[in-house]
């Protein structure tokens, strides 16, 4: 006889504000603790010396993971100049010094250098696995791993604020798989200095951004006080970019069946209208859309040849 799962049947996400040290999969942990979930992921690790947004899906959110991995993040960063760590950030042993110091129009010049499609060798700290091990193990045990540059996105990026000259503050937006590290890695070498990132914070993932992020402190008040449900957004949420295709209740019952459903010609029309390239976990998923009914998720699924056939069905009820 299998032991039943503990905790209940939590749907949605939380937009949770990192706090600096805290370990994603500590911040997992506490806020399925906060709330008694059964079920929790997060939706792309953040550094434990980096702050903001960690996306914390909950129950059935979490089959929307994979989708929100692939989205855009934005960046607040600092690069601290005159010293290079072998992590690149100021947790990390001082491999090299420099006494340049680049002027403001330098640092403007040079970011846009990097705008576009650009190839990132990411940093030797990183969870990047090479030959089954884990980049940051092997550099934490003295092997100085080879890993290859990969093509990756920046979308843009600029500077915001020089507050000395040891130091400036950059925005940035990129895609899937950059390293910020890496950027002032080798922004530091294209303007013929040493720096390091001192201070990094993750403003946005995909549609969640800082306006509706919520603390660790703020989450337990609030679900000690029985309202942490006010804190949840809908598990469509991370799917905000895929389009929606409202279906009627028999529909509805038949998609988390597991079946599909006849569309109609507007419906293919208007979901072909409205595809573009996407990749997920490795897959073309470009024909995917969200099922909906009254706005609420109920299945992604693979629109072609006149029918919608479900791959990821969501098991909600109406008070979710």
């Amino acid at each position: 006889m299998s032991r039943r799962k503990k905790g209940q049947d939590i749907h949605g996400w939380i937009v949770l504000d990192k706090s600096l040290h805290l370990t994603s999969t500590d911040a997992v942990t506490r806020v399925r603790r906060a709330f008694d979930a059964k079920k929790a992921g997060h939706a792309g690790t953040l550094d434990p010396l980096a702050t903001g947004i960690l996306p914390i899906a909950l129950g059935e959110a979490t089959k929307t993971v994979a989708w929100l991995m692939e989205a855009e993040k934005s960046y607040r960063f600092t690069v601290e100049w005159g010293a290079s760590t072998d992590t690149q950030d100021r947790e990390g042993k001082i491999i090299a010094t420099s006494d340049v110091r680049p002027s403001k129009e330098a640092v403007e010049a040079a970011l846009v250098g990097f705008i576009g499609e650009i190839q990132q060798v990411p940093p030797i700290y990183s969870a990047i696995k090479v030959a089954g091990e884990r980049s940051y193990d092997l550099a934490r045990d003295g092997e100085v791993p080879e890993l290859k540059a990969r093509t990756v996105l920046l979308i843009e990026a600029h500077l915001v604020d020089v507050p000395d000259a040891d130091h400036a503050t950059i925005e940035c937006r990129c895609g899937k798989g950059f390293y910020v590290r890496a950027l002032a890695r080798d922004l530091a070498t294209a303007l013929g200095a040493e720096g390091h990132v001192s201070a990094l914070r993750r403003t946005s993932v995909g549609p969640f951004h800082e306006s509706a992020a919520i603390t660790l402190e703020k989450l337990q008040e609030v679900c000690d006080s029985g309202t942490a449900s006010d804190s949840l957004l809908p598990v469509e949420t991370a799917l905000d970019d895929i389009p929606a295709l409202a279906v009627t209740a028999e529909e509805a019952f038949r998609l988390r069946q597991g079946r599909g459903i006849v569309l109609l010609p507007h419906q293919v029309e208007e979901l072909r209208s409205k595809r573009r390239p996407r990749v997920v976990s490795g897959e073309d998923m470009s024909r995917a859309a969200l099922a909906t009914l009254q706005g609420q998720a109920v299945a992604i699924g693979d629109a072609r040849a006149g029918r919608f056939e479900p791959v990821r069905v969501f098991q909600l009820s109406a008070s979710d």
